[in-house]
């Protein structure tokens, strides 16, 4: 038996509109050459020319939020309590059972940008596949936003879970779930168009907020969904350990045994 790995995440990146504009990573390289002459301040005596090809230790500074990249939402980044009023868990307190399991895929690609995904869409999507859903698997959605990023219109691409389809998936017993989106709800574009023809402040980001009554955690800009089976794969979507943090940045892959 072999092993297959797939590489889902997406690589933190300059100039791609990958997220909102001013909201975007900003990378600074540092190379070789400019580096030599602070690498041999560790050294008394060291000249950068007693350094092979005069070179120092490359290294990068990069500005970036914790919801840059493919990363791990807690359910802290939601609101401040989950499961009816516990304290929300931040994201160096997700349990690390939750970030490796059997996984499933459900195919969203055909609904139109901004489309709020129901429960009855999971349930037909899940019959399609013939899939059942268990406790703790993780639920990932290929929208059509996965085609799209790094273009201009990546972050305004793709459907969204509102709080019906989020409650579905997490009173089944999922904790873990994720897209290819820029957000697990429907991109604020659209629904900034609809709350201002109906004021109702409760179509707002209620993908996220569902974690109010039920406490998960989404993986948000997922990539490389369509290389995916419907089911039959692991998931690893450990977050980087960042105290009290609202999200960490996780190298996301699926694992096969063919």
């Amino acid at each position: 038996m072999t092993r297959r790995i797939i590489d889902i995440s997406v690589p933190l990146q300059n100039d791609i509109a990958s997220d909102p504009p001013g909201q975007e990573p900003k990378i600074t390289y540092i190379g070789h050459k400019d580096r030599a002459e602070q690498f041999c301040r560790n050294f008394p005596g060291l000249k950068p020319d007693d350094l092979p090809d005069r070179e120092g230790p490359a290294v990068e500074r990069i500005d970036i939020s914790t919801h840059n990249g493919t990363h791990l939402d807690a359910p802290y980044h939601f609101a401040s309590t989950m499961d009816g009023g516990k304290p929300s868990i931040t994201i160096d307190q997700v349990p690390l059972n939750w970030c490796f399991q059997p996984a499933v895929k459900l195919d969203f690609r055909r609904f139109s940008d901004g489309y709020v995904v129901t429960a009855a869409d999971i349930e037909a999507e899940l019959k399609r596949i013939g899939h059942v859903l268990k406790p703790l698997e993780i639920v990932v959605v290929n929208t059509a936003a996965g085609a799209k990023y790094g273009e201009s219109d990546y972050v305004p691409t793709g459907c969204g879970m509102g709080r019906e389809a989020t409650l579905y998936l997490t009173s089944r017993g999922v904790r873990v779930t994720g897209t290819d989106a820029w957000s697990w709800d429907a991109p604020f574009v659209h629904t900034a168009k609809k709350y201002a023809e109906t004021k109702n402040s409760k179509i707002i980001w209620e993908g996220h907020k569902a974690g109010r009554e039920i406490g998960y955690c989404h993986i948000e800009k997922l990539h490389n969904l369509e290389a995916l089976p419907a089911d039959g794969f692991m998931l690893a979507c450990f977050p980087v350990k960042i105290s009290k943090a609202s999200a960490g940045w996780t190298r996301a892959v699926a694992i096969f045994d063919e």
